[in-house]
């Protein structure tokens, strides 16, 4: 593997900067791990002692790179990183799926992972154009959830229909929707796709065609919630009502 730069999409791989992120990416894809960077002043730390004693468990190589962590986090206490292949799963289609359509912010998609994951939900489709999901902002934002998720970017919506073409949709948007706590009161068909758009535009009106969208209802006193806050809303409701 050449010299580690600062991350650039067309790479192959990326970091997991961080100690927890680079261990999850050990334990949930050790597949993926080509190496584990640490710091020289982590020396004696219990984390990055357990990252390292992880990495030798698993015959991962383990170097010492203050220079290189500092390029790929931008912070002068970055402690420990892996470097993990990138990966693209098959999702599974009988599970319910979050779908971000056109996602803008890495901290948002970040946060949304690791909200699927915590609340039980394993499957992501991402549809172009949207934020790099392998970014080391997206990783550490998700705080390693990335790796416990099966991921597919799609280049488009339609394609992702036609890979699940029964499944019911829930768009989250105004247009012809219902409130979130009435959609929750009837029946719920599985498997489902809880469906949000992007930050700034939301979804295109021609979700309003497919399954059932969705709002969350909210006073006049704001015109709109966070993605990240709605995602979280929506797959809690879905979740707790199974």
């Amino acid at each position: 593997m050449p010299s580690l730069a600062g991350y650039k999409s067309e790479l192959d791989y990326s970091y997991a900067p961080g100690v927890f992120p680079a261990m999850e990416c050990l334990t949930k894809r050790p597949e993926a791990a080509r190496r584990v960077l640490v710091h020289s002043a982590a020396a004696g730390r219990e984390g990055v002692e357990k990252l390292i004693a992880l990495a030798g468990k698993i015959g991962v190589r383990v170097e010492e790179a203050d220079r290189a962590l500092g390029r790929i986090s931008g912070k002068e206490n970055c402690f420990a990183a892996a470097v993990f292949e990138k990966f693209q799963d098959n999702l599974d289609g009988q599970a319910p799926h979050v779908v971000l359509h056109r996602p803008g912010d890495s901290g948002n998609v970040g946060t949304i992972i690791r909200t699927a994951l915590g609340l039980g939900i394993g499957d992501l489709a991402m549809i172009r154009p949207c934020v790099d999901v392998f970014d080391p902002k997206t990783v550490r934002a998700s705080m390693g959830s990335l790796f416990g998720l099966r991921i597919r970017v799609y280049d488009t919506f339609e394609a992702y229909r036609a890979e699940f073409p029964e499944r019911m949709l829930y768009p989250f948007m105004l247009d012809a929707s219902r409130p979130l706590g009435e959609v929750l009161q009837g029946a719920i068909p599985e498997p489902y796709s809880l469906v949000f758009g992007n930050e700034g535009s939301g979804l295109p009106a021609e979700f309003a065609g497919y399954g059932q969208p969705v709002r969350i209802e909210s006073n006049e006193k704001v015109d709109s919630l966070n993605l990240a806050v709605a995602a979280a809303i929506g797959i809690y409701g879905f979740r707790i009502r199974k």
